[in-house]
């Protein structure tokens, strides 16, 4: 029996006029991911028309599933990852977007917590392409961001998920993920980020982030604050049942995640570094009890409690131990996120290698960011945590075209960085990978052959496009491994 509440499964035959090249001829992965990348040159254009163009001569494949639209300026990726890993826990399938990608564009579109398969890459654009080439001459080139986001609700419409979890990309507003309306409409927080393109102001970004909720929706936010008055204002004038997520109560953390108070569940686990994450699991929390109030999908306590002590969140306070050495492996890219960073470092520090000493070995630190972000903010941020004083700070430079050059990020680090921090210089990244890790062992033999103290953690930090950068040398994960051109 047909749903009518769902759109139809648009065929994936590469001749179909909706679909395929203009030579009917399948792509194989290389070239879609050349094809992709490529479209990085129309850079970030806000706006919800080119979307909904291909979204149009795909079918409207968005209207196969339900879920819940996150945005917000921190946190939505950690509470993608807590509601999935709940909702896997729970028996039913989830579609996730997280972003950005840390070593393959395919972790951008999952379902199961699985990436999409490099031959259904392929063929999602093959048929993705022809149709921007053809809207382009109404509405202007697609962005590879807004074609990642067709090809992900085409997947969905295929998949058929039992919940979709999309991440807004920017803002919200004019966000392309915004063509779609799940049911149920999330902000995280507000933060002073992107505001070439939001504005200067925490009402101003407010604003474009509340803009998610629409008429029917229920919505959930922890903001705070001016914020929190804004997307109230919003819910209120929409009619839209909102629920304000407070920090809930931290009970107690170690190495490997957190136990907080959440309500009805009580003392909760959390496989989540660092005291924020109490927050994004309460947030996650509310999130699944609006799926269930949506008639979308209902999570039992017994699986929230399971799902958030399995949660895992890549790139996000990850902690990876390589070669007897510990690696730290966090993306925060904004003042908000590195603050989150610099309380996490030292709660970290005593259960890291030497934390119990007098004098624990001092950190090293992996430093590349781009030039569009704040980075004086970032790095004065991250100068608030004790465990970076003494510390060597190893500032490298992305192969990116809006990467900072690593001697402007140096100046930067001199000036706003920890006391008695030292700073080293090195622009090729693999370079400075290796001067990281000689700088743990020491340059001219061990610290453990020399009798010397422990070796210290490294840090890896300031740009997820850097953290991306060394996972893929750190982890050999089947999935994520592109076949060979």
């Amino acid at each position: 029996m047909t749903d009518p509440d769902r759109a139809p499964r648009p065929s994936r035959r590469s001749g179909d006029v909706a679909g395929g090249p203009r030579n009917g001829e399948p792509i194989g992965y290389a070239e879609a991911l050349a094809a992709i990348a490529a479209r990085g040159r129309f850079g970030i254009r806000l706006g919800l028309g080119r979307t909904r163009a291909l979204l149009r001569e795909l079918g409207d494949p968005q209207r196969a599933v339900r879920g819940a639209l996150v945005g917000g300026t921190n946190g939505k990726g950690s509470v993608l990852a807590l509601a999935a890993a709940a909702i896997r826990a729970a028996g039913l399938r989830v579609g996730e977007t997280p972003k950005p990608h840390l070593v393959t564009y395919r972790e951008r579109l999952q379902v199961d917590g699985r990436p999409v398969d490099a031959e259904t890459f392929a063929v999602l654009a093959g048929e993705v392409l022809p149709i921007a080439a053809r809207i382009a001459r109404r509405h202007g080139e697609p962005t590879e961001f807004e074609l990642l986001t067709a090809m992900m609700f085409r997947w969905f419409a295929e998949m058929r998920p039992d919940v979709a979890l999309v991440e807004v990309g920017l803002g919200g507003r004019l966000d392309a993920t915004h063509v779609w309306d799940g049911g149920v409409a999330v902000v995280t927080n507000v933060g002073l980020d992107h505001m070439d393109r939001l504005g200067s102001t925490i009402v101003a970004i407010a604003r474009e982030k509340a803009a998610i909720i629409e008429r029917g929706d229920h919505a959930v936010t922890a903001a705070t604050g001016e914020a929190l008055t804004i997307v109230r204002r919003r819910a209120r004038r929409l009619g839209v049942p909102l629920v304000e997520v407070p920090a809930p109560e931290i009970l107690g953390w170690d190495r490997d995640g957190i136990d907080v108070e959440l309500p009805r569940l009580g003392r909760t686990r959390v496989g989540l570094r660092g005291r924020h994450q109490a927050v994004n699991a309460a947030t996650a929390h509310a999130l699944l009890d609006a799926l269930g109030t949506a008639g979308i999908a209902h999570i039992d306590d017994p699986a929230r409690r399971r799902g958030f002590a399995d949660a895992r969140w890549p790139g996000r306070l990850e902690l990876i131990e390589h070669d007897g050495r510990e690696i730290l492996l966090d993306g925060a890219h904004n003042p908000a996120g590195a603050s989150a960073l610099a309380i996490a470092i030292d709660d970290l520090r005593p259960y890291l290698a030497g934390g119990g000493d007098a004098s624990p070995p001092a950190l090293t630190v992996l430093s590349a960011a781009m030039a569009d972000k704040d980075v004086a903010g970032i790095v004065a941020a991250l100068s608030a945590s004790a465990a970076l004083v003494g510390a060597t700070v190893i500032c490298t430079q992305l192969d990116a075209p809006r990467a900072l050059p690593a001697a402007e990020l140096a100046r930067t680090w001199r000036a706003h960085g920890p006391e008695m921090t030292r700073i080293r210089v090195e622009p090729d990244l693999d370079g400075g990978w290796a001067r990281a890790l000689g700088q743990v062992r020491g340059t001219r033999g061990s610290r453990a052959r020399s009798g010397g103290p422990p070796e210290g953690p490294v840090l890896v930090t300031g740009s997820l496009y850097l953290v991306g950068a060394i996972r893929a040398r750190l982890v050999d994960d089947a999935a994520l491994r592109d076949p060979e051109a």
